[in-house]
């Protein structure tokens, strides 16, 4: 299906099929988004995108993915703060379930989430690249969601993944994944050791960065992240 196609039922077909059709650019056609956190009201479905307040022009954009039971506002406070002090835009959707539907049952109602999502921003944000990037079970829907859409995505940010379960394999985007050895939610042995590793084989170019710790995510693990994308 089409990635494009971002109307009345070919939009349904494309979020059932992983891909996304919105374009953020250099040269958005809507007002500007305020520097700042918005609410995004997406008919019912809650967004956030935060943008930095202090560049001009195109800026990069990460999208992230919360965990299990989270919300977009936790994933603003888990990567906000050094994103923004990067320059970087920040939008995060919250699951329509407790957790991504690809994890319940397939792809769709979250995908067409974010598709809005990401069609309101690209209105009004001037972006010059965008990644996609999540924590545990965020991190494996942004693996999954973001290997089938390497046209969009030229990074994929995993912190803490489980697995990857794509629905089909678009372009080539760079992948960085961090895991923790005390991981005790998702082991690090069945977890981000093995998915790196199949990525690696599959001709991906990935950075794996295993750290002394537990299933979190840190300022440190979200600056070595931003720097692996933007440099």
């Amino acid at each position: 299906m089409d990635g494009g196609d971002t109307g009345g039922s070919g939009r349904g077909r494309s979020a059932g099929a992983g891909r996304l059709g919105a374009r953020p650019g250099p040269q958005p056609a809507g007002p500007p988004l305020p520097a700042g956190t918005t609410t995004l009201d997406l008919g019912g479905r809650e967004a956030q995108v935060a943008v930095p307040g202090e560049a001009s022009g195109p800026r990069p954009l990460l999208v992230f993915c919360h965990g299990a039971g989270g919300t977009a506002q936790q994933s603003l406070a888990a990567v906000g703060d050094v994103a923004l002090s990067r320059g970087v835009v920040v939008l995060a959707t919250s699951s329509v379930g407790a957790t991504w539907d690809l994890l319940t049952g397939g792809l769709g109602h979250d995908v067409a989430v974010l598709e809005a999502a990401l069609e309101r921003v690209a209105a009004g944000v001037a972006v010059s690249r965008v990644a996609l990037g999540g924590f545990s079970d965020g991190a494996s829907y942004a693996l999954s969601l973001g290997l089938a859409n390497g046209d969009l995505f030229e990074a994929l940010l995993a912190f803490s993944p489980g697995f990857t379960a794509p629905p089909g394999r678009t372009g080539r985007p760079r992948v960085w994944i961090a895991h923790g050895t005390a991981d005790r939610v998702l082991p690090v042995d069945r977890c981000g050791r093995r998915v790196s590793r199949d990525l690696a084989a599959a001709g991906y170019d990935v950075t794996y960065d295993e750290f002394d710790g537990g299933h979190v995510v840190t300022p440190g693990l979200v600056t070595a992240a931003l720097d692996t994308w933007l440099t």
